[in-house]
């Protein structure tokens, strides 16, 4: 038999496939898609992909051999392969980084380094250092210990320099071992031994136990094992932990039946995913407007792939979705449903499952790795059969995208326009919206954009003939759109009617609220207690050691917070600059909203959801679940409370602080503020009742906020079009921005002039920068942005060729390695 080498694609950043032989023994177990054991440089091992295989290999280099196969099937198949070669190309990174983002951590393996004692050190004791000493006794206690747990130990940072010296001395031995990570769930089950399914051997066995007291115990235990089998004529196993709930079993009687050989014990494996046994429902029936839309949808799809519905909140369009749904269950074909936010799937799987029960699986960062493994092998083994169909439509954040889908039949991409569907960091920063349609592209199946306030790319797209559009203008059953209050702060302030950061008019429109037992919900886009602190005498702000920011202030945990990078400090109590003891609060966040809410409406049961209060797995699902049952009246929250959320009782809106959205400074500003507004609007007045709306500013005849009034998203959509069109931004362009990373200002500015001038040599002029951003300083590092411009007519292929010959000759200097350089495609 020839020789056989596989190309195997590897989770780091390196652009390249690597070549390894297969030895002899192995051949018979690879595929294109297995995940195999590889080493890689001196010492470490990984668990890298086979790429491509095949039997010619014409270079010198002496090739190293795989050590074993991970997988008895493939784990990705070939369409997965491709889509990460467009990922890899499209978004300028490579494909190490789009596995690495991939597949869920569960399964890329690497090689932990382990330490061990030497039995006879060559070096005397007494020349042992503190650290030495330490290291070698936790070693005669524990044999191994891997680098973390020693600098656990050694309370260090990094321990790699003590390592080395031990090493040196013949103290320790270093060993790399891989570890697979994912573990199934297993369950104890007991079953009766074959001899006794003979009933005359069942009934001698009773007999013998019955004559033996000292085996009564055993008996008991046995009777209730066998009523168990017996009340359920297909029952052939007793989980072990359902005997032993019984008071009467003990668990010594239990583990006496299984060393005489009466029970046998063996291990089920189970899902972690919970099964649902809910008897299922029907979709509920349509509207006549949306049972039109729904037609033109369809008809929609017959001349193109990608359709846009504009719906505004609270058409309904989540039941064309379940329509839709519906059919594709039907063909025996797969749905990837998209939401932005992970709070969003926590309402929408309980929908869905009354109407789809176990075909609907959920993949999303707050699930385990080892949940994310399972849903990954449910999609993997999908099949027509009944038996295999669970996850059947995956519901998910935009990593759901890179799940192994083989019979793709619709793609839905809801709240379309949100920018958390947009990755930053790290690479690659791709978006999933416009990820997802090219992975439909390549299932050559349809989808469906869907949002109230659609971007202007994709509603610039529908209007030109690129995308179907489909128009759903009417509330689901007859309700009107939320009355909008605009409540001047400039004027309230100048008659001193404000109370504390509230206008009257949302101080009685709350009052109301609650006196008709009716929810209200409160929006204001900064968490925390407030922006900063700040000293009446001398103005000193306390600022981030690391960031160009300053600190925010979180009064339930009393400290000062980075929201970039995590840097905490205490509260002082004096100003670090002069010593004065009055520090004032500035600014307000949802924190401070919460506690002031509590001031006014002493009686009223008030919660926040934001990034502080939902860092658990199971918090969004406790405050929506809470505010649902109407446990809760006022929900204070960030952007959070604005996405696609449907609660029947929420009667007003508060809009605390438009200003701080319209004056942002990018060219998006004013259509993120007009999505934001219009969306925390629509969660009122969702059934019977016409909701109202409190939009708090000191410009209440602001155009985009006079739009949201009227809610006419068109009108909205030309005015911010046209004047994209004065200055080329998208979508009459398409942007790359370059980002530079170094610890010393001057030579990050240096490295950013020298590369823009490279640049612009090779691709023209239309680059502008480079400039410093609103926040110059992150985690120690300064940065310096340009921003690549791609006309229509230009080539972004040639643009990107461009820049990655720039970056090649930018690092053929040795100078320049320690400078990062960022690109990121279609920014947002």
């Amino acid at each position: 038999m020839p020789t056989l080498f596989i190309e195997v694609l590897l989770p780091l950043a390196v652009n390249n496939l690597f070549t390894y032989k297969v030895p002899e023994e192995l051949t018979g177990s690879i595929a294109v898609g297995k995940r195999v054991i590889v080493p890689f440089g001196k010492q470490k091992i990984y668990s890298a992909l086979i790429r491509r295989i095949h039997n010619t290999y014409t270079d010198t280099i002496e090739l190293k051999e795989i050590q074993s196969v991970l997988d008895e099937y493939p784990v990705v198949n070939e369409q997965q392969f491709v889509f990460w070669e467009w990922i890899s190309s499209y978004y300028m990174c490579t494909q190490g980084e789009v596995m690495n983002a991939a597949l869920p951590a569960s399964l890329k393996l690497q090689s932990e380094t382990k330490v061990s004692a030497v039995r006879q050190p060559d070096q005397d004791m007494l020349k042992l250092t503190d650290n030495e000493e330490i290291l070698l006794a936790a070693l005669q206690e524990r044999n191994e210990m891997s680098i973390d747990e020693i600098a656990k130990l050694l309370k260090k940072s990094s321990v790699h320099q003590i390592l080395k010296k031990a090493f040196e001395k013949n103290l320790i031995l270093l060993s790399e071992e891989i570890n697979q990570r994912y573990k199934p769930r297993k369950e104890a089950h007991l079953r009766l031994a074959a001899q006794y399914s003979v009933e005359s051997e069942l009934e001698k066995l009773f007999s013998e136990l019955d004559k033996n007291k000292k085996k009564a115990k055993q008996l008991e235990a046995l009777m209730i094992f066998m009523k168990i089998l017996f009340d359920d004529p297909n029952r052939t196993s007793v989980k072990k932990s359902v005997l032993l709930q019984y008071s009467e079993i003990s668990k010594s009687a239990v583990a006496s039946l299984i060393t005489h050989g009466i029970l046998v014990e063996y291990d089920v494996i189970i899902d972690r995913i919970p099964v649902s046994n809910g008897e299922l429902i029907k979709p509920l029936s349509l509207s006549q407007a949306q049972d039109a839309s729904l037609n033109e949808v369809r008809n929609s799809f017959v001349e193109h792939d990608i359709s846009l519905l504009h719906g505004v909140t609270s058409s309904g369009k989540t039941e064309l979705y379940i329509h839709l749904i519906e059919k594709i269950i039907e063909e025996g074909k797969q749905v990837l449903y998209l939401l932005p936010e992970i709070a969003l799937t926590t309402q929408l799987i309980v929908r869905l499952q009354k109407y789809f029960g176990n075909k609907v699986g959920v993949y999303h960062s707050k699930y385990t790795s080892n949940e994310r493994v399972e849903i990954w092998n449910h999609v993997l083994n999908f099949s027509n059969s009944e038996s295999s169909n669970r996850s059947q439509v995956v519901l998910g954040a935009r990593s759901a995208l890179f799940l192994p889908f083989s019979k793709l039949g619709l793609v839905i991409i809801d709240e379309e326009h949100d920018q958390s569907y947009k990755q930053q960091d790290p690479a690659p920063r791709y978006h999933g919206r416009d990820t997802a349609l090219m992975l439909a592209k390549l299932h050559s199946c349809k989808t469906l954009l869907g949002s109230a306030t659609p971007s202007l790319e994709t509603y610039f797209n529908a209007e030109n003939g690129k995308y179907g559009l489909v128009e759903l203008n009417e509330r689901h059953g007859g309700v009107q759109m939320p009355a909008i209050v605009v409540a001047d702060v400039k004027e309230a302030s100048r008659k001193k009617l404000m109370k504390s950061h509230f206008t009257p008019e949302l101080i009685q429109a709350i009052q109301t609220a609650l006196g008709e037992k009716e929810q209200v919900i409160l929006f204001q886009n900064r968490r925390g207690f407030s922006n900063y602190i700040e000293c009446r005498n001398c103005n000193t702000i306390p600022h981030c050691r690391n960031c160009s920011v300053t600190l925010t202030y979180h009064k339930s945990s009393n400290i000062l917070k980075c929201h970039y990078c995590g840097y905490i400090e205490n509260v002082p109590a004096v100003c670090s600059h002069c010593g004065d003891f009055h520090l004032e609060i500035k600014g307000f966040g949802t924190e401070k909203i919460e506690e002031e809410m509590a001031v006014f409406f002493p009686e009223a049961k008030i919660a926040r959801m934001d990034l502080d209060s939902t860092r658990s797995k199971t918090s969004f699902q406790r405050i929506i679940g809470d505010f649902e049952d109407r446990r809760i009246d006022i929900l204070v929250g960030t952007q959070m409370v604005t996405k696609g959320l449907d609660f029947d009782n929420v009667s007003t809106i508060g809009i605390i602080n438009a200003d701080q959205l319209l004056n942002f400074p990018d060219f998006r500003s004013f259509e993120r503020s007009y999505q934001l507004m219009a969306q925390v609007s629509g969660r009122s007045g969702r059934k019977q009742k016409r909701g109202k709306v409190i939009i708090q500013t000191q410009q209440p005849d602001h155009w985009v906020i006079q739009d949201v009034i009227e809610n006419n998203y068109k009108k909205f959509y030309k005015r911010d079009l046209l004047e994209r069109e004065k200055f080329g931004y998208p979508p009459l362009s398409r942007l790359i921005e370059i980002t530079f990373k170094h610890k010393e200002s001057e030579q990050v500015h240096e490295a950013a002039i020298m590369f823009t001038d490279k640049l612009k040599a090779k691709i023209g002029n239309c680059i502008l920068g480079p400039n410093v951003p609103l926040v110059s300083r992150i985690r120690n590092l300064f940065y310096r942005n340009i921003l690549v411009k791609i006309e229509k007519g230009a080539s972004p292929a040639g643009i990107k060729k461009g820049i990655h010959s720039c970056m090649h000759d930018f690092y053929a200097d040795r100078n320049n390695h320690v400078v990062q350089i960022v690109v990121d495609v279609d920014p947002v």
